[in-house]
């Protein structure tokens, strides 16, 4: 287990903006001219620098998804999101590799329950100078219960999550981002329009990387479990919902996706 905690500056953090809750408030997102310490650009795909580095000993880094404020990964088009999704883990894996961090990081927040503070629809690339943020993790995080196995590509349910409830894990090649693309699409779509009767309004990515394959574990969001905050002790479903989970996910792919098996 992680000894230290990450460290967060308030300081920084008192003047971040937010428009999640506060639908009013102005979105630094939406004019491009006014954006500095751009890294790469592609169409309206940005990576830049964090303005509001809260995290010490970290580098921290935006994606910029789309000019559109209010684009999802669930309403974009599939050729859009397959881009999006290439353009994240192409400067990811370039992070990776540059040598200079223990270990980073790609995730997004999505919706009220995320963690997030702004709702323009973008990803994070975060290097950790002395933190292995893989650390505990392990193998039987990221597999479960089987969705869909088509070639490289494996989707499962996690039968051992790392908070719970319900954790889906999109598996493939670091090559096959398209279909990552399309995989994790089809699942966020349920988690926002199928799972729990449609009441879900929020959802994490978690990237992992594994050898030659990336792992993406979605998770739909409610309210953090109290037993994971005091305790870490994560929690799942029966077996029984884990697979009619599975089975569900598995009718959405039929639906949206008819060439997997």
């Amino acid at each position: 287990m992680q000894a230290h905690p990450l460290i967060f500056d308030t300081n920084i953090a008192k003047d971040k903006p937010e428009n999640i809750r506060h639908t009013s408030n102005a979105c630094p997102f939406c004019d491009p001219s006014t954006l500095t310490d751009i890294f790469a650009q592609e169409d309206d795909r940005i990576w830049l620098g964090n303005k509001f580095p809260t995290l010490q000993a970290t580098w921290q880094t935006i994606v910029i998804e789309t000019a559109d404020h209010n684009g999802d990964i669930a309403t974009y088009p599939v050729d859009q999101n397959r881009k999006i999704f290439a353009f994240a883990l192409q400067h990811w894996q370039e992070a990776l590799t540059s040598g200079r961090y223990e270990s980073v990081l790609l995730y997004k927040n999505f919706g009220p329950h995320s963690g997030g503070s702004l709702r323009h629809p973008h990803m994070q690339i975060v290097g950790l100078d002395d933190v292995d943020g893989y650390g505990n993790i392990v193998p039987a995080n990221l597999s479960g219960y089987p969705v869909i196995s088509n070639g490289d590509l494996r989707v499962t349910v996690s039968d051992q999550p790392v908070m719970g409830f319900v954790e889906f894990n999109v598996a493939t090649t670091w090559e096959d981002s398209a279909r990552m693309a399309d995989a994790v699409q089809t699942v966020v779509r349920y988690c926002l329009d199928d799972f729990f009767k449609g009441r879900c309004d929020s959802y994490n990515l978690f990237f992992y990387p594994v050898g030659d394959r990336v792992v993406c574990k979605v998770i739909p969001l409610f309210n953090v479990s109290p037993y994971y905050i005091g305790y870490r002790l994560s929690q799942a479903d029966t077996p029984e919902r884990m697979r009619e989970i599975a089975a569900e996910v598995r009718q959405k792919f039929m639906t949206e996706q008819p060439d997997l098996k």
